[in-house]
This record gives C-alpha cells, sequence and structure tokens, in this order.
C-alpha cells in the first residue's frame, strides 16, 4: 500500500534549523496535485502548516511560518522538503507529510481533508 516516508527530524535548540524530507515509497512519484506538511504536537489538533503544488512547485504556507520555513521539491528525485528556520520550542511537534491528486493548481488545502496518503510522521524537538 502507498505512504510517504518522511525523514530529517531530530533535536534542536531553539534558533536552530532542520530540513525534513519527504518521499513516496517505493518507486511511486507524487504524481500531479499537492504535497503537504503537517505537525501535531500532544495534545492538539493536526496543523497544516506548508504545501507545494508539485506541477508549478507553487508553495503555500500557514502564517505563523511565513519567512521561517520553505517548501521545495526535487521532481528528479521525488522528494519534497521543508526546510525550517529559526525554530522555536512551540515548533515542537510530530512532523507529517501527506498528499493528495489535482490536475489543476487552484491552491493547496492545509487542512487534512483531502490529503488521502500519509506519512507515519518525524518528531522535532526544540529545546529553548
Amino acid at each position: 500500500q502507498e505512504h510517504l516516508l518522511e525523514s530529517g527530524g531530530g533535536s534542536v535548540q531553539a534558533g536552530g534549523s532542520l530540513r525534513l524530507s519527504c518521499k513516496p515509497s517505493g518507486d511511486r512519484r507524487f504524481g500531479s496535485g499537492c504535497v503537504a506538511w503537517f505537525r501535531q504536537a500532544p495534545g492538539m489538533e493536526r496543523e497544516g502548516i506548508s504545501a507545494i503544488y508539485t506541477g508549478t512547485g507553487t508553495p503555500y504556507y500557514l502564517d505563523s511560518v511565513k519567512g521561517r520555513f520553505s517548501i521545495s521539491q526535487d521532481t528528479a528525485t521525488q522528494t519534497a522538503y521543508l526546510q525550517m528556520n529559526r525554530l522555536k520550542p512551540e515548533d515542537s511537534a510530530m512532523y507529517f507529510c501527506a498528499r493528495y491528486i489535482a490536475f489543476r493548481d487552484t491552491g493547496c488545502y492545509l487542512t487534512a481533508h483531502p490529503y488521502t496518503i500519509w506519512g507515519q510522521g518525524t518528531q522535532v524537538t526544540v529545546s529553548s
């Protein structure tokens, strides 16, 4: 069954940086659509923070991460990245990537629906 594979999480001090990676399992490709990063802290709802439309590379961001986080993709390796800079303790969470198929770029959702394929997550911990 198709799923996504995240990597790159870890523990950093406030102000530090991490780069998360996301790839489809096996030799699959993302296809045309949206790939997004979500995060979920204990006791909190899952929050969409950034997405990218794979056909054009157009990025979308939650306001609270604009200017600190950057989403990108490498179409040759079918990898989506989330570069996270100036990390804060409140960024600590499990980070998930997800995708859904869309044949036109009408904007990518930052809500869990309509994402249909998910990864297991990678933990990010930011200490003060």
